[in-house]
């Protein structure tokens, strides 16, 4: 059977299905109807796989089409749409929000209440679809030095900008990236074109370390198994001539230890932003945070002009995020690709969207 809009649903913890979706209308005079071209897997569609979820799940009665990192060629566009025309590239920022809240008003829309996020169960659908609804100001023109596949790599690019932006990170100063995956490299990159002077990844993955230190970071600390919060923070000063400490830690990994090292190697007045999930409680030496008044915030996705800066950033040249493309699987075996990436493949591996 010739299906008119193929999408891959999962119904639970190791069961995908591709089946037909309904092909999406305009409803909005500002609406864009995309064919998507490429979708990234990032660690949160790992946990759905495995998982069926994070907080709300998936469910055999309530299946969801995943996928949240894409690109993709305007295919429809609403009557009032001037900015974009059939056939553009686009990245897609996958999120839409009421725009009317307190929230939506301050310019911090990731916090709108009513926020609706593609592969956000249990209805908001995802991108991996052949066909994928989206507004017009919430879709980014690529131009024509950029390729689709770099274009879905703005997602995870505008996280790293907003965690750069919530740090304050300024010309001259010291910082350390915990985690080395895609959003850690990313974090390194954007702190690099911001003007950092020291960008230390720390990282479990010796080959994540050495291609940090090629794409990004100024050095790389691989912390033994056996080393405790305090002994990594005592090394990583010791090693770069960082008495007093870094001026900011950027924390893209969620792992208890590394939060707990984050703080301890933070100078006086610090600034510690927490980027990576891990598991939902972890303990952290608050004694230690409050005497040297360090300022602590959680991140959460990207805000107001969190993408356009990550599209400035590609665009101008001064973040590349092609090396970071290390796999590609088709439509057909995006399970594979969620394999892929729960194995520790490679750094970002993406799903071709579907093939006529």
């Amino acid at each position: 059977m010739i299906m008119e809009n193929p999408s891959i649903f999962l119904y639970g913890p190791g069961q995908a299905k591709i089946q037909n979706s309904p092909y999406p209308t305009i409803t909005d005079p500002h609406d864009i109807i995309l064919r998507i071209a490429f979708v990234g897997v990032c660690g949160s569609d790992v946990h759905f796989w495995s998982h069926g979820g994070i907080i709300a799940k998936v469910s055999q009665e309530q299946p969801l089409i995943m996928g949240h990192e894409c690109s993709g060629i305007v295919h429809e566009v609403g009557p009032s749409v001037t900015t974009l025309k059939v056939g553009d590239k686009v990245a897609i920022e996958p999120g839409t929000p009421c725009r009317r809240c307190k929230n939506c008003k301050d310019g911090r829309y990731n916090l709108c209440p009513s926020m609706r996020f593609a592969a956000d169960p249990p209805y908001s659908h995802g991108a991996l679809t052949k066909f994928f609804k989206a507004p017009e100001d919430f879709c980014y023109k690529l131009p024509e030095n950029i390729g689709l596949e770099e274009g879905v790599l703005v997602e995870p690019l505008a996280v790293a900008v907003h965690v750069a932006r919530l740090a304050d990170v300024k010309i001259g100063q010291d910082i350390v990236v915990f985690g080395a995956g895609t959003v850690g490299l990313l974090c390194a990159a954007v702190s690099k074109a911001m003007g950092a002077a020291k960008i230390i990844s720390v990282d479990v993955n010796s080959w994540r370390l050495d291609f940090a230190k090629k794409f990004a970071s100024t050095g790389s600390y691989l912390p033994k198994k056996e080393d405790s919060a305090e002994e990594m923070a005592a090394k990583l000063k010791e090693l770069y001539g960082m008495p007093l400490g870094f001026d900011t830690v950027l924390e893209a990994t969620g792992v208890e230890i590394c939060i707990d090292a984050g703080i301890q190697v933070l100078r006086r007045g610090g600034a510690f932003v927490q980027a990576g999930l891990g598991k939902s409680k972890v303990q952290f030496p608050i004694t230690t945070l409050s005497e040297k008044e360090i300022n602590m915030k959680g991140c959460f996705r990207y805000n107001s002009g969190d993408y356009e800066l990550a599209m400035h950033l590609l665009t101008s040249g001064q973040v590349s995020v092609k090396e970071l493309i290390t796999g590609m699987e088709p439509f057909k075996r995006a399970t594979e690709a969620w394999e892929r990436t729960k194995r520790g493949e490679g750094i970002k591996t993406l799903i071709q969207g579907v093939q006529d």
